[in-house]
């Protein structure tokens, strides 16, 4: 099939290298334009304008896909269906229907589980132990059409949202493939999502990732796996903000918690106190202590909790998010 692909961010490379090296033409790439980047806010391609360039494919930035000059431009490729992995946008219901076999996006959950911009971070969140990818058709509602393929992925204790991320991105590179494989023979059907298992996956916020210490050990283990690497847990010190990275240990149960003995003097330790062992920093929550891994504090880069307690020389009774 002739295809325009749609996608911005790295998550989508890897289905932009198997269509390209499918056979499927790839006649254009569609992705948000340049945006401020790093440091020096200079302005930078998204990861798929660089592959789709290396490649000497025609490239489209639209600043929105309402943009009368991109729908005319698709209606001149006359793709018969657009592939679209984490493009960033909303395609009006005009522009849908320009490909004769639509738009098929790659999502990274199991629909109608985890509808919306953040399905990944938020299975990780709810302490989900399953999660997958699905190939679906697009159209005006959330993450809503019918669906032409799923698979699974299991997660490990290990997770964090980037590291199951990636995984995704790469298996589900060969879903959206063998959709389109199906499409192209007419062996593949679409299937309406069933009404019922819907959940919805909003963006993560800043505040959504500001750790609660109140909360069970296994639920801020969660909380800072869901949101590594962006937006970043975090929590306040001393009055200023402080970066967590997900706890020192995984028990085999999946909960993130410190393998530290809660009785005697580690179980006293209220919500956020601190506590420094010869190796270890401790750290109370709603059901006992936790052992901090790497943290960044204000100013500073990220660094091993240890070395981190020893430069700031914390005092009894100090508190993280007080």
């Amino acid at each position: 099939m002739r295809l325009v692909f749609a996608g911005t961010p790295e998550p989508a490379v890897p289905s932009l290298r198997a269509l390209l090296a499918s056979d499927h033409e790839v006649m254009a790439v569609v992705t948000r334009p340049d945006a401020r980047a790093g440091r020096g806010r200079t302005l930078a391609a998204s990861p798929v304008r660089q592959v789709a360039q290396e490649a000497g494919i025609e490239v489209l930035t639209p600043a929105s896909a309402r943009d009368p000059g991109f729908a005319a431009r698709l209606v001149e490729l006359a793709p018969d269906a657009c592939p679209v992995v984490a493009y960033g946008g909303l395609i009006p219901a005009p522009v849908l229907e320009i490909p004769r076999h639509g738009w098929v996006n790659l999502h990274f959950s199991l629909l109608p589980a985890w509808r919306g911009a953040a399905p990944v971070q938020r299975a990780l969140m709810a302490g989900d132990e399953m999660t997958g990818a699905t190939t679906f058709l697009l159209e005006e509602g959330l993450d809503t059409g019918p669906v032409l393929g799923t698979l699974t992925e299991p997660i490990r204790p290990e997770d964090t949202a980037g590291s199951l991320l990636e995984r995704l991105a790469d298996v589900g590179a060969g879903l959206l493939v063998a959709s389109l494989d199906g499409l192209a023979d007419g062996s593949l059907r679409p299937v309406d999502q069933p009404g019922e298992g819907v959940s919805h996956a909003p963006k993560i916020t800043v505040e959504d990732a500001r750790i609660d210490w109140t909360r069970p050990a296994y639920a801020v283990g969660r909380q800072i796996r869901g949101c590594t690497p962006a937006p970043g847990a975090w929590t306040t010190f001393r009055g200023d903000r402080f970066k967590v990275a997900p706890l020192a240990s995984v028990n085999t149960d999946g909960h993130d918690h410190a393998s530290v003995d809660n009785s005697g003097d580690n179980g006293s330790l209220r919500p956020g106190e601190l506590r420094v062992q010869r190796r270890a920093v401790l750290v109370g929550t709603g059901t006992g202590a936790v052992e901090l891994g790497t943290v960044q504090a204000h100013g500073k880069k990220a660094m091993a909790a240890t070395d981190w307690a020893r430069g700031v020389r914390i005092e009894t009774g100090e508190v993280l998010g007080g």
